[in-house]
């Protein structure tokens, strides 16, 4: 048994996702902090604030470095952070002179909100093509069925006649909108995190700006000003994931209805029942719609977790990192299930 449904023995087969279950490992986080460090220290060197030697020494510990997870743990528990441990151990790793140029100028909120942005770009591009996969299916479904009637319904109720390519539409617009935003975050949204202690990289002094600007190009990230109270970027992606589930939610409930008679719609691969074997439910079609309402349940909590005090706050950033992983799990079991869903469709519309 395990506290997520997520990574359940049994639960994970409907609603887990090993591909962006592995961004949210410790092993990826490890990682892409690994990441920073070395490349915060080739930055440094870029500039002169450290010796070409030292950010040499720290690059090549950080790809061989495997960490003590168990004293980690332990660590996380007193400090709040991981991070102090973590760099406590690089630095034995790396050893001499070099040792004291790691991290510097640093905080571990850099080092964990940069490891953060690091993984939700590639989760970000992981959504883009399942999304593009949906629409592909869609578009195959208007192609063979798009001219056949439906009934359009309002309220429930039958309205007037309508084609299967209108309610095509109403599906596929806006996950082409969704994909344009995932784009369009993909270029602007995703940060390098670097404000040192708080907020000022005070060590840097002049060379500050241009330090953070190559540690930037070196991670493929955007660059700007240090934002470790301000998580309107995080605000931003969660809301994103929320609509896409939404959507693709609106998707799952249309074709739990149409296929309540089997008129409207015809499908392949529907779950069993242990009581009558004649049934196939549309097990995808409600799991979406569940989907889209946890998705829109944890968004008010990400919202408060805006409420950051000062400069840096423990409380609401812990918040983020109960949600937001759930969040992009419930958003990778949708993508998944609607892209299956989308292709088992053998029929639409009437004759």
């Amino acid at each position: 048994m395990t506290y997520s449904a997520f990574d359940h023995p049994y639960l994970s087969g409907l609603l887990g996702d090993e591909v962006v279950a592995a961004e949210f490992s410790a092993a990826a986080d490890i990682r892409a902090m690994l990441a920073f460090e070395a490349a915060l220290a080739r930055a440094e060197a870029e500039h002169g604030i450290i010796p070409r030697s030292a950010a040499d020494r720290i690059t090549e510990a950080c790809r061989a470095f495997s960490p003590d997870v168990v004293a980690l743990r332990r660590a996380t528990a007193a400090d709040g952070v991981v991070v102090p441990e973590l760099v406590r151990q690089l630095r034995l790793a790396v050893g001499g002179d070099a040792a004291s140029h790691v991290h510097f100028g640093a905080t571990s909120q850099d080092v964990i909100d940069t490891s953060l942005m690091l993984r939700l770009k590639a989760i970000t591009e992981l959504f883009s093509g399942r999304l593009r996969d949906v629409v592909a299916a869609l578009d195959e479904c208007d192609r063979q069925w798009g001219f056949r009637p439906l009934m359009g319904r309002t309220r429930m109720q039958a309205a007037i006649p309508v084609t299967v390519s209108d309610r095509l539409r109403s599906w596929i617009e806006p996950l082409l909108d969704h994909q344009d935003r995932l784009e369009a975050m993909d270029r602007d949204l995703f940060a390098v995190q670097f404000g040192g202690a708080a907020g000022t990289l005070e060590k840097l002094e002049d060379k500050a700006e241009a330090v953070r600007e190559t540690l930037a190009e070196e991670l493929a990230l955007v660059d700007c000003p240090q934002w470790h109270s301000q998580r309107s970027a995080v605000a931003d992606f969660a809301n994103l994931l929320s609509l896409i589930t939404g959507t693709l939610g609106k998707f799952g409930q249309d074709v739990a209805l149409m296929a309540q008679t089997g008129e409207e719609i015809v499908l392949s691969g529907g779950g069993g029942s242990s009581a009558m074997p004649h049934k196939q439910n549309p097990v995808a079609a409600e799991v979406l719609v569940t989907l889209a309402r946890f998705n829109a349940t944890q968004l008010a909590g990400v919202h408060q977790a805006l409420i950051h005090e000062q400069e840096r706050s423990g409380s609401a950033w812990t918040l983020e990192w109960l949600i937001l992983p759930q969040m992009a799990g419930a958003t990778a079991a949708a993508t998944r299930l609607a892209a299956e869903l989308a292709g088992n469709i053998r029929r639409l519309g009437g004759a």
